[in-house]
């Protein structure tokens, strides 16, 4: 028996967590109820080569998210000290969330079981706490920031 969710779909209020950042400070979803769309880039592992790049590209496109009015966290099941440490080599400028125990990747149903981690996803949380948008790939194909912008653009 499982306690992972069915996979979120657009128009699905998102479930609310709270997690820690990479320096140890809570994040809770409805803390942006009403003030900001939030994207969450759920990805497997630190360290490995396709979040790395795609990380990477992230901070690249920061300020573009910043000015869709977005608040950008990186999702994985590292702790905030792989977190930390990975942030720091990369000099990220969002924020990764420690999803430790697996709760969010399973209430929003991108556990991935065979490697114990989620699945690589993006969802799009809007000012309502509304899924506006969600897309799950491959988990060796990285996410394209282009298109998580365009979804943006549109709730603005």
């Amino acid at each position: 028996m499982s306690d992972v969710a069915p996979e979120i779909k657009v128009g699905d209020t998102a479930p609310d967590f709270n997690l820690k950042d990479q320096d140890q400070k809570d994040v809770k979803l409805s803390d942006y109820k009403g003030k900001k769309n939030v994207v969450l880039c759920f990805y497997p592992l630190d360290w490995s080569p396709v979040c790395q790049g795609e990380n990477k590209c992230l901070t690249d496109d920061f300020p573009k998210f910043q000015s869709a009015n977005a608040e950008l966290f990186g999702v994985s099941c590292d702790s905030f000290f792989s977190h930390k440490a990975w942030a720091d080599s990369l000099d990220l400028k969002h924020r990764l969330l420690s999803d430790v125990h697996r709760t969010t990747a399973k209430s929003y149903g991108l556990y991935f079981e065979p490697l114990n981690c989620s699945k690589r996803a993006t969802v799009i949380v809007d000012k309502n706490g509304k899924v506006s948008y969600v897309k799950v790939q491959e988990i060796k194909t990285a996410r394209e920031d282009k298109e998580i912008l365009d979804a943006l653009s549109k709730l603005n």
